[in-house]
């Protein structure tokens, strides 16, 4: 008879839940956050350098101005590349800190933009100082303001729609409450 009164007395035992809507402050997952930024390089230089072959390969070389249109082409190819590349990094940024509400997956998102731009800066700089080594063209010239002036926009345009993407995509890989809850293990209470 004691063991069906112990066996009464563990099916009784209260079950201790955490409040669904509970407000934790979860931290930061940086790990999440770089791993969003080596994604946004890896893609961005990738199809960045895919870009830049396709469309030096339409210059004309015999022309007084080879590279004329090439500045809109790269433009266009930069923002469009810079939108899916920041999605795609802020979507993982999301899924790998394991965010449970859009306003985890902005902060998180925010972060990986931030890192991702200046990672983007560092690399153009060093990329750019490598190539302008012993060449010094005219800043002065129109040709130059033109094509300058033209990447500064496409630049600008790119890294704005690219931030919105980067938020919407950290945003996106949210996980709903009944994924992170798991199982509920009913607890005894201590002796």
């Amino acid at each position: 008879m004691a063991a069906s009164t112990y066996s009464n007395q563990i099916q009784s035992v209260p079950v201790v839940r955490a409040p669904v809507n509970s407000p934790v402050n979860a931290p930061v997952n940086w790990g999440a956050i770089w791993a969003g930024v080596f994604t946004f390089v890896a893609i961005w230089s990738v199809f960045g350098m895919l870009g830049m072959a396709i469309f030096a390969s339409a210059a004309n070389p015999n022309a007084v101005r080879p590279v004329m249109g090439m500045g809109v082409g790269e433009s266009i190819w930069a923002i469009v590349l810079t939108i899916i590349a920041m999605y795609v990094a802020g979507r993982e940024t999301g899924h790998l800190a394991a965010v449970t509400t859009r306003n985890e997956g902005v902060i998180h998102g925010m972060a990986m933009f931030g890192l991702s731009v200046v990672a983007t800066v560092v690399i153009i700089a060093i990329a750019g100082s490598s190539m302008a080594a012993g060449v010094a063209p005219s800043a002065h010239s129109p040709y130059t303001l033109g094509v300058v002036s033209g990447l500064g926009w496409g630049g600008f345009i790119s890294l704005f729609l690219g931030w919105l993407a980067a938020l919407g995509g950290a945003s996106a890989g949210v996980r709903s409450r009944i994924d992170t809850q798991g199982t509920v293990q009913p607890i005894r209470k201590a002796a």
